[in-house]
């Protein structure tokens, strides 16, 4: 059986935007960018907040990473070098895809699902919620794990350690 994938979004997990601005969380370090969308001479910069220990974490993960953000390509351009990652798999998202979704369900879902395409997965977002989870066990012909982070604290050892137990449990037991 092929490893599974980890579907990696940028903020949330990796940039927890969501942390007090003037309190940057332990572990991690700024970095102003300007990625595409963010280059009017009125902005400023976009302040991301990176741990560079997340890279080799999530590379000793059994999974095969793939990103799954809005910052598609880019992410291997400005998220990647910063974090210890190479560059990775992308996830494109289809003209229209982010639109806002009356039924409560996040919008990168079906995508996703279609994307796997009854591979095995884990994603980890912060979008996230049971309704995400149901549409996936109902569409997706395969193992998938859905695993919130919080955008205030970002990617914690105990998420890697909740990943790392769902994809040694696929595996079965050790022979």
């Amino acid at each position: 059986m092929a490893r599974p994938y980890l579907l990696i979004d940028v903020d949330g997990p990796l940039n927890p935007y969501a942390a007090k601005p003037s309190r940057r969380p332990e572990g991690y370090q700024t970095h102003r960018m300007r990625p595409t969308g963010w280059q009017q001479p009125w902005q400023k910069p976009l302040r991301v907040w990176l741990n560079p220990t997340h890279g080799p974490a999530l590379q000793r993960l059994p999974f095969d990473l793939v990103w799954c953000t809005t910052w598609t390509h880019e992410a291997n351009d400005w998220i990647a070098p910063h974090v210890g990652l190479p560059a990775l798999p992308v996830i494109e998202w289809p003209e229209g895809a982010q639109q806002h979704r009356t039924d409560g369900m996040f919008w990168k879902t079906e995508h996703v699902v279609k994307w796997a395409a009854g591979r095995p997965f884990a994603w980890i977002d912060d979008d996230i919620t049971g309704i995400d989870q149901a549409y996936v066990t109902e569409h997706h012909n395969g193992p998938a794990f859905l695993h919130w982070i919080s955008p205030r604290l970002g990617l914690l050892p105990a998420d890697l350690d909740a990943l790392t137990n769902w994809a040694t449990a696929l595996e079965g037991p050790a022979a």
